[in-house]
């Protein structure tokens, strides 16, 4: 037998590897990453990586040893450049040719680039592999002061650890506030005093629309003002890496277009993680999830129906995001909202605010509120009353029917 290739080494091919020799697979596993490291976690990049608090070692999902001992090939550093559905083979950049009885794609994403003048100069940096942020914290041994493009979450983490690291710290934002894509204007006040309080200064309805320097980068030009900068980090947006579904000749649109069992157009292909855009019947809606959960939920779903099994993935999107010393986790998407309440005390960095559609909570942003957080995972979908929520003196757990 051919076996089963991987294509892409990030989390959603590690666990995808690891799923399925824990479901019996005995056969041959290939994965294929164009980076030089073992699938690792991507979310402690702009966090605890970017700061030194966590070595290389430990961001790894899993010990080079996994792989070794289990009998899967891995394969960083080389890029499949073709594949061929007809023959059932995938072609490298090292001149291999391997055949596949099942294809899983897990080839992610990357940053949305920059294209205007001065873009190219030295000190502007992406952040979305482990090199880039190994680069970035070069350079940020040297700098003294950091301009952020983009108000998102990867740009609030970096500026937490870059302030933190006693840098001057600037964000531009071209929306009316920060975080705008992605929460109300409420939590988005929230996170931007929580920032100007730390010293980081924000710029909102600023484009950038340019950079200068000689050798390297030094100011960041706007429409009617420049920022001083020795270094840049863009974070406005990722992509979906679908060009070699394409050219396979699969359908994609916004990601790869796959089915509840992951599966492609073509039954013997599978795809998970950022590059895939999926049904999710919870919220009646096909979707392109950037997260974590969805990766490694997918790649387990993958696993399991590349062996012959019959899974479907659905499930209500969740998030996190560290800054400073306070974890805000979400579930749901809060614009699904018509109303939003409060429990707790945003004063006190510790409270919750849940988002109801016609009585039913449909997400809930929790900062520093774990349990609050367990629990309205729980509530989602439950038809809840809102005074009830914002009551500290009622316990969630009571409202779980």
């Amino acid at each position: 037998m051919a076996g089963i290739v991987i294509i892409g080494a990030g989390q959603a091919a590690g666990q995808a590897a690891a799923s399925l020799r824990q479901e019996g697979y005995e056969g041959a596993i290939t994965i294929i990453g164009d980076e030089l490291f073992a699938p690792y976690q991507r979310p402690p990049l702009s966090k605890q990586y970017l700061s030194g608090e966590l070595s290389i070692d430990r961001i790894y999902i899993r010990p080079i040893k996994f792989y070794k001992d289990r009998n899967i090939d891995l394969q960083c550093g080389v890029r499949v450049v073709a594949i061929d559905r007809d023959t059932k083979t995938i072609s490298t950049d090292n001149d291999q040719t391997l055949a596949y009885d099942k294809l899983l794609i897990c080839t992610g994403s990357r940053p949305r680039l920059l294209d205007i003048p001065g873009s190219d100069l030295p000190g502007i940096h992406y952040l979305r592999r482990l090199d880039d942020v190994d680069r970035i914290r070069e350079d940020m041994k040297e700098a003294q002061s950091i301009c952020i493009i983009g108000g998102g979450y990867i740009g609030l983490e970096v500026a937490a650890v870059a302030v933190s690291a006693g840098l001057t710290v600037n964000i531009l934002e071209m929306e009316s506030r920060i975080l705008q894509r992605v929460t109300n204007a409420e939590m988005s006040a929230f996170y931007h005093r929580l920032h100007t309080s730390r010293g980081v200064n924000i710029h909102t309805s600023t484009a950038c629309t340019g950079f200068s320097g000689d050798a390297r980068i030094q100011s960041v030009l706007c429409r009617d003002h420049t920022i001083a900068a020795d270094m840049v980090v863009v974070g406005i947006g990722i992509l979906p890496n679908t060009e070699l579904a394409e050219q396979a000749g699969l359908q994609c649109d916004n990601g790869i277009l796959v089915d509840d069992h992951c599966r492609t157009s073509d039954p013997d292909i599978f795809s998970a993680g950022d590059c895939t855009n999926h049904p999710n019947p919870l919220l009646a809606r096909r979707l392109r999830l950037e997260s974590v959960p969805n990766a490694m939920e997918q790649a387990r779903t993958a696993a399991t129906n590349m062996l012959g099994g019959d899974k479907t993935y659905a499930a209500i999107p969740w998030f996190w995001s560290d800054q400073y010393e306070l974890k805000l986790q979400m579930v749901g998407f809060s614009a699904d909202g018509e109303t939003a309440v409060v429990r707790g005390n945003p004063e006190e960095l510790h409270f919750a605010t849940f988002y109801l559609n016609q009585g039913k909570v449909v997400a809930v942003d929790a900062v520093n509120s774990p349990k609050e957080f367990m629990v309205a995972k729980r509530l989602y979908g439950l038809e809840v009353n809102a005074e009830t929520l914002t009551d500290t003196s009622i316990d969630l757990k009571s409202l779980i029917s």
